[in-house]
């Protein structure tokens, strides 16, 4: 079993599951490229697809090298989960079971049980010390729920799930409703699952010099037009595209494995406004992300529910923002969300899947 940290001066070992898709091919250029660790760290990538998709990611493969990114030492392709995740420090867990007309959720849950307790097993044997993992692949919140139950040796603070695609999308979407850059949105919250039911919190928010309670007193908007604009974003891209979200699903990944590797203060100094942004009204002392994480019983959300927070990455841990005030109106869609949540939850565990 390989358990030794991974060393600055290392390449570090990136894994991406799923990497023939759309989100994996959107995101692996990225990642080459240093869009995810910087412009100093190397990069060992390895490709785990189903045996049937391994020509394909073989083809990815090929485009990477013929990139010519000065940052890649290598990359590999592999069906087998053990060698994909061997001395893994970063995991992108993208490839998933889609649902399809006529499933059930408990038979999504069951099915995608197969991808990502084997994933968690491997992970356990093999990944390193340091391992960071973030799922993507749908239903995000209980498939990392899944991977973590499978191993028991590695923190469960170490298994997260993909919300920062809906914190960006909200930051969009407030910025619009304010007129103001999107550098200058901050204190954004996605609370819950990572569905319809999720709930996008700008209550503490400050857009420009606007504070969030001032946008949020227009119930109507906040109700009717903004949460299910957050909420329902992936859908209105498929009705437009004809196919589901993948560059920005794929920027959202780097933006959260990027954040809880090297801080909030690493995207600042790397950003084109950044001396804007240390001037502008909301400052980026006290912003903070959205991350679906294990609870440690935090805002009434049960212990060990995989669910979204606001959060800061603090010398490479993600904690919780804690102590802020959760009104009537926040407090009934934080509760929604997290029922979903307990009853995927207490499906999986009906079918000895957790």
């Amino acid at each position: 079993m390989s358990r030794e940290p991974s060393e600055d001066t290392a390449p570090a070992v990136v894994t991406v599951t799923g990497a023939a898709g759309n989100i994996g091919y959107a995101a692996l250029f990225r990642i080459a490229s240093g869009a995810m660790l910087g412009p100093r760290r190397r990069i060992a990538l390895r490709l785990l697809e189903i045996p049937a998709a391994v020509r394909a990611a073989e083809g990815v493969a090929m485009e990477l090298a013929d990139s010519a990114f000065e940052l890649l030492d290598s990359v590999e392709v592999h069906d087998d989960p053990a060698k994909a995740f061997d001395g893994a420090s970063f995991a992108l867990l993208i490839g998933a079971k889609p649902r399809t007309q006529g499933m059930e959720r408990a038979d999504l849950l069951q099915a995608n049980s197969g991808i990502f307790g084997p994933q968690g097993r491997a992970l356990n044997e093999g990944a390193a010390e340091d391992v960071r993992v973030v799922v993507v692949g749908n239903p995000a919140n209980t498939n990392a729920l899944i991977a973590l139950s499978h191993a028991p040796d590695i923190p469960p603070e170490r298994f997260t799930a993909l919300t920062r695609l809906d914190h960006n999308r909200a930051l969009a979407q407030l910025a619009a409703k304010a007129a103001v850059p999107l550098a200058e949105v901050s204190r954004v919250s996605i609370w819950g699952n990572h569905s319809s039911t999720q709930y996008p919190d700008i209550f503490h928010a400050r857009a420009g010099w606007l504070t969030g309670e001032q946008l949020a007193a227009d119930r109507a908007w906040l109700a009717e037009e903004f949460v299910p604009a957050v909420a329902k974003r992936g859908a209105a891209i498929i009705d437009a595209r004809g196919v589901s979200s993948a560059g920005s699903a794929a920027s959202a990944a780097i933006d959260h494995l990027r954040d809880w590797a090297l801080g909030r203060d690493f995207a600042l100094s790397q950003s084109p406004t950044g001396s804007a942004l240390s001037q502008s009204p909301t400052g980026w002392g006290d912003d903070w992300t959205s991350v679906a994480l294990p609870s440690p019983g935090a805002y009434g959300v049960p212990e060990g529910l995989v669910s979204s927070f606001p959060a800061r990455s603090v010398a490479g841990e993600w904690l919780i923002v804690e102590g802020l005030s959760i009104n009537e109106f926040s407090r009934a869609r934080i509760d929604a969300s997290v029922a979903e949540l307990v009853a995927e939850r207490d499906a999986v565990r009906a079918l000895g899947l957790v």
